[in-house]
């Protein structure tokens, strides 16, 4: 059940993001087709403004160009106060500038007296627009070629822009609540772990120090030293235990403690409550590696990974924990020959419920996750792992001082 929730997450993420980009994709489609048409009607108003001046310059019938006609064909040049146009002659000479946004706008009306610095401009953009397809050939029959060069108008260039702007507008809100909610919904796991831890330890409280008080009643009773003493070691097991529930959800007590120490404890630990038929060895580095710890939260981290790795195992085995340096950091790596996992739930292994065991709540290596990262400032992560082959967890520790690898 645990597998099918992420599963279907994971699904119904890819189908968002499928949805999203079909989505975005018709929005930026429609968008291009509304530029392609707007591009097509300026032209066609440029070709019309071509047509006016040539029929000015060179009527198709002069017996009709009376001063009507005339006006007329002004007014259809006069009438383009948005498309920046330039007109040059056969020779390639500007003779006509309209609707730029000149950098002196104040000889802005001829072309005889024009700055340097907005001849400098128009020849430029002269130089640019000869390159563009917007250009219109205007035979003036006796008179030679003009040629009508024009950019896109300021509405057709926002157009253009306007829907990657809404596209990126769009993604920065869904980022902002992506991450809103997300906050909200760890803050919300964060209660719901310190709570329960907190009644964890509470509940066992009580029947723990029930349990030390029959401990000495039994001893008193005659009954064999031996065996209080191995019930003893467990009611202290789960006073242990209870204590490392209490410190969930409060800043635990951290002290300098070598590494190589904290590991083999929560090793030898271990090494007498799982399976002869499975090989546990650690091989810690030669010197001290002080890192700041807490030392119950971290021999609970190791005593998961080393259950994990006997679960993995299914009843014969090798587990490997190696300790060694790297730069400022501790390096822990746990390895077993078990089943492996597969690369898609190597990330999904530490969130909360998830499980690929018939048994159990899928909670220990979010508590682990918790524990290394939160506490202890480190990182935890699957190194490698192969189906069939086996797993390799590895703990960074930030150290208390820097150590040479």
């Amino acid at each position: 059940m645990s597998i099918n929730i992420y599963d279907i997450r994971r699904r119904g993420v890819i189908g968002f993001l499928l949805l999203s980009i079909v989505v975005v994709s018709l929005f930026l489609l429609y968008s291009d087709y509304l530029v392609k048409d707007l591009s097509e009607q300026e032209r066609a108003r440029m070709q019309i403004w071509a047509d006016a001046t040539r029929e000015l310059v060179n009527p198709t019938n002069p017996d009709s160009h009376g001063s009507g006609n005339v006006d007329f064909l002004l007014s259809i040049i006069e009438r383009n106060r948005t498309i920046p146009v330039l007109l040059t002659d056969d020779a390639g000479q500007i003779i006509m500038q309209r609707n730029f946004s000149l950098p002196d706008p104040s000889d802005s009306l001829s072309l005889f007296t024009l700055s340097d610095a907005n001849i400098s401009f128009l020849t430029g953009k002269l130089e640019a627009l000869r390159n563009s397809p917007n250009v219109i050939e205007i035979d003036m029959g006796d008179a030679g070629k003009q040629w009508l060069y024009y950019e896109d108008s300021k509405v057709l260039k926002s157009l253009s822009f306007y829907p990657y702007v809404q596209v990126l507008l769009l993604l920065a809100f869904v980022l902002i609540v992506y991450y809103a909610v997300s906050s909200t919904k760890r803050a919300e796991q964060n209660k719901v772990w310190v709570g329960l831890s907190k009644e964890t330890a509470h509940q066992l409280g009580t029947p723990i120090s029930s349990l030390m008080a029959w401990m000495e009643l039994l001893e008193e009773s005659g009954v064999s030293p031996e065996t209080v003493a191995e019930m003893n070691k467990d009611v202290k097991r789960l006073s242990t235990i209870a204590s490392r529930f209490s410190k969930i959800g409060s800043r635990p007590s951290m002290e300098l403690y070598n590494v190589n120490d904290i590991v083999e404890h929560a090793a030898d630990y271990m090494a007498t409550r799982i399976s002869r038929r499975i090989s546990l060895t650690v091989n810690p580095w030669e010197s001290p590696l002080i890192a700041t710890l807490s030392p119950p939260l971290t021999e609970w981290v190791m005593e998961n990974l080393i259950k994990n790795a006997v679960d993995a195992m299914e009843g014969s085995g090798s587990i490997t924990i190696t300790i060694r340096p790297e730069k400022n950091k501790a390096m822990i790596e746990v390895s077993d020959t078990g089943k492996g996992i597969a690369r898609k739930n190597q990330k999904a292994i530490f969130n909360p419920g998830f499980t690929t065991k018939s048994r159990g709540w899928g909670l220990g290596l979010t508590l682990t996750k918790r524990i290394i990262e939160e506490y202890h400032g480190g990182l935890i992560y699957v190194k490698k792992s192969e189906i069939g082959v086996g797993t390799t967890f590895a703990i960074e520790l930030p150290l208390a001082e820097k150590h040479d690898a």
